[in-house]
């Protein structure tokens, strides 16, 4: 396969997608079905999937609470909430500009870590799927696909934009400067300031995905740092 001069990388929850939002949404539908104590049962076992996969699931913590509770009637709604939920209206303003902006330079994929039944769905409903002509790729850590990344498709230099900066991190370790990270300060991760001192910044650092609008090839590419360069 011929390398592109420039691959870019977009990131779905809290990148593309307020995920914050359709937590929140998700929180308040369930404590009104099944009621507090059950709600937030579902969210133990969520947090306690999500810290043994490495990634949420929220049909697969429905399907442990299940076991749980086999005869609840309301389970079935529940499932159908998620499954169709409206996720086109929880895209960040300007995201689907952003990535038609970056279009204009070279395929933009979307590279994002989730389960292989509601993240796609999730994809598929917001309009992200159509927006990158189909260019998906899900794993369960991404960070750690890289050279599965580059075998698909294969490019002299990435653009990653993602609300973590660990992900951030890890990637500019392994690309060093073939590779501009840009960090869109949205959503709980990237607003913890404890979680966010922990890692070195990224290249570039926008409060939000549509002032990616404003930068131009030059000014992204040119970002990119060797790592442990300075600032």
């Amino acid at each position: 396969m011929q390398p592109h001069d420039l691959v870019f990388l977009f990131d779905v929850d809290n990148t593309l997608l307020d995920n914050d939002r359709v937590t929140a949404d998700l929180r308040r539908y369930l404590e009104r079905e099944v009621g507090s104590e059950r709600s937030d049962r579902y969210w133990a076992i969520f947090e306690s999937l999500r810290a043994e996969l490495g990634y949420a699931d929220y049909l697969g913590a429905l399907q442990r609470y299940r076991v749980e509770c086999p005869y609840d009637s309301h389970l079935l709604a529940v499932s159908t909430y998620l499954v169709n939920y409206p996720f086109a209206n929880r895209l960040f303003p300007n995201s689907l500009d952003a990535i038609e902006h970056c279009r204009q330079w070279g395929p933009v994929v979307i590279l994002s870590d989730g389960d292989v039944v509601f993240q796609p769905r999730k994809v598929e409903r917001s309009g992200l799927f159509e927006a990158v002509e189909g260019n998906i790729l899900i794993y369960i850590h991404k960070e750690l696909e890289l050279e599965d990344v580059e075998r698909r498709y294969p490019a002299g230099h990435y653009v990653m934009v993602d609300d973590k900066l660990r992900i951030l991190s890890a990637m500019k370790k392994s690309w060093g400067a073939r590779l501009t990270t840009v960090f869109p300060r949205q959503g709980h991760y990237a607003l913890d300031a404890k979680e966010v001192a922990k890692y070195p910044p990224a290249d570039v650092t926008v409060e939000r995905i549509g002032e990616l609008l404003a930068f131009d090839l030059n000014a992204l590419r040119g970002a990119a740092r060797t790592p442990g360069a300075p600032e």
